[in-house]
């Protein structure tokens, strides 16, 4: 085995919204991936080097965004300070400004415009 994760959904209440609030902070396009019940965007990775991958997902009455639980870390490039510094323009919440953890590189810590707490790393 790899990776102990292969593939993370975050659930959204305004797809469209959340589309809009990943594309600004990853710097990248989230794809749609439409599916017959539900809306459906592909989070940037690298599908060729089978990267772990993720979307955002509006499945109502199946999965609600939430603060609590598991927090998934998004890769934050070479610095975290990038897509950090655009998550609050974007329209979520900054809770745990960049810090170290030491060989480990650096984390940080929001709240998306959909109420998930999601976190950043970088090794810079």
């Amino acid at each position: 085995m790899t990776n102990a994760i292969n593939w993370f959904e975050i659930p959204v209440l305004d797809f469209e919204r959340a589309k809009k609030f990943y594309s600004e902070v990853l710097g990248q396009e989230v794809v749609d991936h439409p599916m017959p019940e539900f809306k459906y965007g592909i989070l940037p990775y690298d599908q060729e080097a089978k990267g772990v991958g993720g979307a955002i997902i509006e499945a109502k009455d199946m999965q609600k965004p939430s603060a609590d639980g598991t927090t998934i870390y998004l890769n934050g490039g070479d610095d975290l300070s990038a897509p950090l510094s655009r998550v609050e323009a974007a329209g979520g919440k900054v809770i745990m400004p960049k810090t170290s953890i030491g060989e480990n590189g650096f984390m940080a810590q929001f709240i998306d415009t959909e109420g998930n707490k999601l976190a950043l790393h970088s090794m810079s």
